[in-house]
């Protein structure tokens, strides 16, 4: 159900509590009539050092996230979006199925979009323009055990991961302290011998760098903030081209 200022599309998003660069890249992308309106996922800003300490902070993720849905849900959304990342591609696609139909369950059939597969969706629409993409490159946030299962994804998918960057950043707050200089090396590092370079981890501001190096790099470069953000208006057929986000937002 619409309202008076989003008489186009009421978006609830979900992203945890410490993520603070989801929501205002997601309303740069805002077209007119359309509103985003967050529930966070309640978290403690815990340190992650290791594999360990990552899953500790993934398993307070999966501990809140239905709770934070649910709470979403009272102000009847149109489309529910999943402004976190890890827990989309874990295990891989069939992983990212099964939380899928999980999130459809508990919000009864009101459509949600996931950063994983709109990724895979976003790499899909740039090939249909200029060819098809198989080797990609990947930056992320994440210990090794995060890296992998994003990697698992994506070769589920059928595509090769030649490249990937894992920043290993000291806490899901200190994601979004990662600065444009530091995400500017990783996209030029891991943009050698690939066809597109894929950023995951919400928390990493990214946007405004993705498109940046798309233009200089002269190949897709995909940020999960941008393309789940794509994703969530096409699939509910709001069709609005803006520019400064690089190709997705202004061509598919």
């Amino acid at each position: 159900m619409v309202d008076s200022l989003g008489h186009r599309m009421k978006f609830a998003v979900v992203a945890p509590s410490t993520n603070t660069s989801v929501q205002p890249e997601y309303d740069d992308m805002r077209p007119r009539g359309v509103t985003n309106h967050f529930s966070r996922i309640a978290i403690p800003d815990t340190k992650v050092t290791d594999d360990d300490s990552f899953m500790v902070m993934l398993q307070s993720i999966r501990d809140a996230t239905f709770g934070a849905v649910d709470i979403s849900m009272s102000m009847d959304p149109g489309c529910v979006i999943m402004g976190m990342s890890a827990e989309t591609f874990w295990d891989g696609a069939e992983g990212a199925e099964r939380l899928h139909k999980k999130m459809l369950e508990r919000t009864g059939g009101v459509p949600v979009i996931m950063g994983s597969t709109a990724v895979d969706a976003a790499i899909r629409a740039y090939a249909r323009s200029q060819g098809p993409i198989r080797k990609i490159g990947i930056i992320t946030p994440y210990m090794p055990v995060g890296d992998n299962n994003v990697r698992k994804f994506f070769e589920d998918q059928g595509y090769e991961v030649v490249n990937l960057i894992g920043l290993k950043s000291p806490s899901p707050m200190m994601i979004a302290h990662e600065s444009k200089q530091v995400l500017k090396r990783a996209a030029i590092e891991v943009a050698e011998d690939v066809e597109a370079i894929i950023q995951c981890g919400t928390n990493l501001a990214f946007a405004e760098v993705a498109a940046i190096a798309e233009f200089w790099l002269e190949k897709p470069v995909i940020a999960i903030n941008t393309a789940t953000y794509w994703h969530a208006l096409r699939t509910m057929g709001i069709a609005d081209q803006m520019d400064g986000f690089g190709r997705l937002l202004s061509e598919f």
